[in-house]
């Protein structure tokens, strides 16, 4: 027996809608408290939100804007946020491609794409988020300097963000000359990640910058 999705928010509601992040006074949606100009970090299909939730505790502030395709999941974090002390977290139900589209060139500190999708079957490859349109789109949103962290656990799909990522010309490879590590960066683990390792399932981390100079 499946449980109801609750859709009750026992407190503050964090959503925001797709239109908002075209406002050119970003910052108005994030609280006063929060320095300016706003260092916005984005975690683009956030999942569960363990992660999301865990960068709010640890640098309080920084302004951090979730991206997800799914309700339920924008929903239920909506609902564990509304009863936490963070107030840090905006969160947009909407496909990466139109949420990143919509922030504005230089305005983001960092990106995180933990574990997209790999869609594993070649005829699936276009539907892959991160194809090279998408990492451009990535890269002139970040601000010089700015980083972008990618994970997945899939040996296939990690050979091709590689090879997409280092074709971008406004990003650096951190982990050079190796195109990728194998342990994680300094952040709480997934859940999925935690059921990986636990598996003895390898992972493939990237770490970019936006070049200064571009």
């Amino acid at each position: 027996m499946t449980r109801a999705l609750r859709h009750d928010v026992p407190g503050p509601d964090y959503r925001i809608p797709l239109e908002a992040l075209r406002d050119p006074d970003l910052a108005r949606l994030w609280p006063e408290r929060l320095p300016r100009p706003l260092v916005l970090v984005v975690d683009v299909g956030f999942g569960r939100g363990e992660l999301l939730q865990a960068l709010a505790h640890s640098e309080p502030e920084r302004a951090y804007l979730g991206i997800e395709y799914s309700m339920k999941r924008v929903l239920k974090l909506t609902r564990r946020l509304a009863r936490s002390e963070v107030d840090g977290v905006r969160l947009v139900q909407a496909s990466a491609e139109a949420a990143v589209r919509e922030l504005s060139e230089g305005s983001v500190a960092g990106f995180w794409v933990n574990f997209p999708d790999p869609w594993p079957k070649k005829r699936h490859h276009r539907r892959r988020l991160l194809q090279s349109p998408f990492v451009h789109e990535l890269a002139t949103r970040l601000a010089p300097g700015g980083f972008l962290e990618v994970a997945t656990d899939h040996e296939e799909y990690a050979a091709w963000i590689a090879a997409v990522l280092s074709a971008e010309p406004l990003l650096a490879n951190r982990c050079a000359p190796e195109p990728l590590r194998r342990e994680p960066p300094p952040r709480a683990a997934t859940a999925y990640e935690l059921e990986w390792r636990a598996q003895g399932r390898p992972a493939h981390y990237f770490s970019y910058l936006r070049r200064p100079d571009c």
